[in-house]
């Protein structure tokens, strides 16, 4: 179990049964498991052929070789995360004995599933913009691949790490930093750089500000909200712990079984958008035809597209954009983001110019359906440049913008990501069966910190249930906002909290190897990912592939 030593003078609340955690698993479950996983794979591989071949994109067998890897050890991200971070979920509802411990992580796994079939997709993109923008315009080059796989195998390994002690580390925490440790590489890799080939800390702020704040919201909201249930409540048995084996009364019951539920469903709904996003970058890197734009939006969007470009572009003309030729545009507007300043009468005139192009270019296909493969790439960095450069001069403050002018820049940008930002449902399927999967296997390790080591005293339901309302709450608008969260850092900073106001107190050496790896996270991730995306950028150089 975790290697978590506690001191001698703190009292460990009283362990589960050995026999709940070591059931045996049916013959048939491990059948189904295997066939769940196969099944998910194939569909995968089936949906890639069948999406390419609708657009008239041959993928060379090599090529679909390295897509199926890089799918791989993306879907083994999320598989990791499953049994990573989901063992929070139902360490709960296993140390009050509501559900059996197989019963559980199967309950969970099924709701994460559903969590991320659901999900809206604004996280994977959330993240996605933390990348540096030259290797998201250039996803199908080595370099771009080099990001990949150094962001996805420094986080898996971090992960793998924290688990085999049993410190119930944040996936999401993780992501980020290798998010980060890749921008920082590339940026002094890369001769001459500006801010397009690191990192774009606006928006890197605006999510590191939301996982910092996790555990204060997790300790605070839980505390707060098990002293509102004490008095509200007025029900001892839901402030007792569990006595033996025995099941807590129905009410109290199916309160945790719900909490345990929401915990999961949010946690895929959040959690499962973040391999979502890297998936969709390595397949508009092999297979840009089909992936790099969304061709299932139908003909009759053209028209409003076209119109809410006219409306952008005249907004922008009225502010003094500059005329700017289609030849200086693109250069002059990448220059314009690496520097995070769109707000000049050349960065707008090239904004323009390129989004007049580009309008043009829609309006002469009919729709984004009809994109000959040839052209597919750069239409999709066309409008990216012009996405997030709206984006910009929406947030700058100093663009004098009136609101009504802001409103017509927004509605463009929806349109801008509608025909960029999409999932298929296949990629979603296939996450989801990851997440869901990996919640049924090797729980046991973060369970027994989360139920067993946080507090000195055993779990009350009042506090299991606390907790968890309060991390699938925040999760859930957190969601809706498209911000990445920590259902680790939620959970287990919830539990802590339920425990000082239930007057239990915490087990000191738990919370400081807790607070290590919250600290170390961060730095460790960067670094892995930094060092591997040099090496692999090396090695994709030597091979000439860059």
């Amino acid at each position: 179990m975790a290697t978590t030593v506690l001191a001698a003078s703190e009292s460990p609340p009283s362990p589960v049964p050995a026999r709940r955690f070591d059931a045996p698993v049916h013959p048939g479950a491990r059948l189904l498991f295997l066939l769940l996983a196969v099944a998910g794979l194939a569909y995968a591989g089936v949906s890639i052929v069948v999406d390419t071949q609708q657009v008239g994109e041959q993928l060379a067998v090599g090529v679909f070789l390295f897509l199926g890897l890089a799918l791989l050890i993306a879907l083994g991200f999320e598989f990791v995360n499953g049994f990573h971070d989901t063992a929070n979920a139902v360490a709960t509802v296993i140390y009050t004995n509501s559900l059996p411990a197989n019963l559980a992580v199967i309950w969970s796994g099924f709701f994460n599933f559903l969590g991320v079939l659901l999900s809206s997709g604004a996280v994977a993109y959330s993240i996605i913009t933390l990348l540096p923008v030259d290797l998201i315009l250039n996803v199908g080059s080595g370099a771009g691949f080099a990001m990949i796989f150094a962001l996805l195998l420094a986080a898996i390994i971090w992960n793998l790490a924290t688990w085999y002690v049993g410190l119930p580390n944040s996936s999401s925490h993780t992501l980020i930093g290798s998010v980060l440790g890749v921008g920082l590489a590339n940026q002094l890799l890369t001769s001459g750089a500006g801010g397009t080939a690191g990192v774009d800390w606006s928006q890197a702020t605006k999510v590191l500000t939301g996982l910092w704040m996790a555990p204060l919201i997790g300790f605070t909201a839980a505390a707060l909200l098990l002293l509102v249930l004490r008095r509200v409540a007025r029900s001892p048995e839901l402030m007792r712990a569990p006595e033996g084996d025995a099941p807590p009364p129905l009410g109290i019951r199916a309160l945790l079984v719900f909490t345990c539920t929401a915990v999961s469903f949010s946690h895929g709904s959040n959690d499962g958008q973040k391999g979502m996003g890297l998936i969709m970058l390595i397949l508009i890197g092999c297979a840009p035809t089909a992936y790099a734009l969304n061709r299932t939006l139908p003909a009759s969007e053209t028209h409003a597209f076209l119109a809410s470009a006219t409306g952008a572009n005249a907004t922008l003309t009225r502010h003094g954009a500059a005329a700017i030729p289609l030849e200086r545009a693109r250069p002059l507007l990448k220059d314009a983001l690496e520097q995070r300043r769109a707000v000049s009468p050349q960065a707008y005139g090239a904004v323009v110019t390129v989004s007049h192009d580009l309008a043009q270019r829609v309006a002469g296909y009919g729709a984004l359906s009809n994109v000959p493969a040839q052209a597919a790439p750069n239409v999709r960095n066309d409008m990216y440049l012009v996405l997030d450069a709206t984006r910009m001069i929406v947030a700058d403050k100093t663009s004098r913008l009136s609101e009504r002018e802001k409103d017509s820049l927004a509605d463009y940008q929806k349109r801008l990501e509608r025909g960029t930002r999409f999932i298929p449902l296949w990629v979603k399927v296939a996450v989801a069966l990851a997440l869901g999967l990996g919640t049924m296997i090797g729980w046991k390790r973060i369970v027994v910190t989360v139920g067993e080591k946080i507090g000195k005293q055993h779990m009350t339901y009042g506090m299991g249930a606390s907790a968890e309302l309060v991390a699938a709450g925040t999760i859930l608008a957190a969601d809706r906002f498209g911000l990445p969260v920590s259902t680790t850092h939620i959970l287990s900073s919830g539990i802590a909290g339920a425990s000082v106001a239930s007057g239990q107190g915490l087990q000191r050496r738990t919370l400081l190897q807790l607070a290590a790896a919250w600290l170390l996270t961060l730095p460790v991730a960067m670094a892995l990912s930094g060092a591997l995306f040099c090496l692999l950028r090396a090695l994709v150089r030597t091979a000439g592939l860059s």
